[in-house]
C-alpha cells in the first residue's frame, strides 16, 4: 500500500508540489525580498482583498488609511503564542488623536463606524471583547481589515498597534 502512495506521488509530483506551496504560504505567511528594502508580501489570509503586495519599509509619516504591515505584540498571543511577532497586513483607520467609540459592538473613530466587534473567535469559540473607549495617544494606530473575522483593534485583547511595531508602508499590487 506505501509503495503505492509513493508511486502515485512521483507520477504526479506536480500536483504535491503545489499542496506544499499553498501550505507554505498559508501557514508561514512568506515574505520574499525582491530588494532588501522592497520586499514583496503575500496575504493569504480574507483580511484585506489585496493578495500581492510591496512594503516600503522606508516610509515615514503614516496616515489615516495607509496600508501597513506589524508585527502582531498584542495581548492575544497568550492565547494564540503563533501570532507573536507575526507579521499582519491592515488599514490605519485612527492615528493619534483620534477617538474610539463603541455603541453595541459598533466601533467607530471621530463619529465614523468602522467595523462590529464580533462576540467570540471564529475557530476556537473564545469571548472577545471590543476595545474601550478611548483617545489614541501618540505613537499608536487602531488598525482594521476589511473582512468582518479580521482580528485587528477592534478587540480589546489586540488593542492599538504600537508605531514601532509598524514594520512599513504596504502598496497593493493585486
Amino acid at each position: 500500500m506505501t509503495r503505492d502512495f509513493f508511486q502515485h506521488v512521483r507520477r504526479r509530483w506536480y500536483l504535491y508540489l503545489v499542496l506544499v506551496a499553498i501550505w507554505t504560504l498559508a501557514y508561514v505567511r512568506l515574505f520574499i525580498d525582491a530588494t532588501p528594502r522592497l520586499p514583496i508580501l503575500f496575504n493569504v489570509t480574507p483580511s484585506l482583498p489585496y493578495t500581492v503586495a510591496v512594503v516600503d519599509y522606508r516610509a515615514d509619516g503614516i496616515r489615516r488609511g495607509d496600508y501597513v504591515v506589524y508585527a502582531f505584540e498584542g495581548a492575544a498571543y497568550r492565547i494564540f503564542p503563533g501570532l507573536y511577532h507575526q507579521p499582519f497586513f491592515k488599514i490605519v483607520r485612527g492615528v493619534a488623536g483620534d477617538k474610539v467609540t463603541v455603541r453595541d459592538r459598533h466601533v467607530f473613530v471621530n463619529g465614523e463606524e468602522v467595523g462590529i466587534a464580533k462576540t467570540h473567535t471564529t475557530v476556537k469559540r473564545l469571548r472577545l471583547e471590543p476595545i474601550a473607549e478611548t483617545v489614541i495617544p501618540p505613537s499608536y494606530f487602531y488598525v482594521q481589515g476589511t473582512s468582518p473575522d479580521s482580528f485587528d483593534s477592534r478587540y480589546s485583547i489586540n488593542g492599538l498597534v504600537r508605531a514601532d511595531a509598524v514594520l512599513g508602508v504596504v502598496i497593493p499590487i493585486f
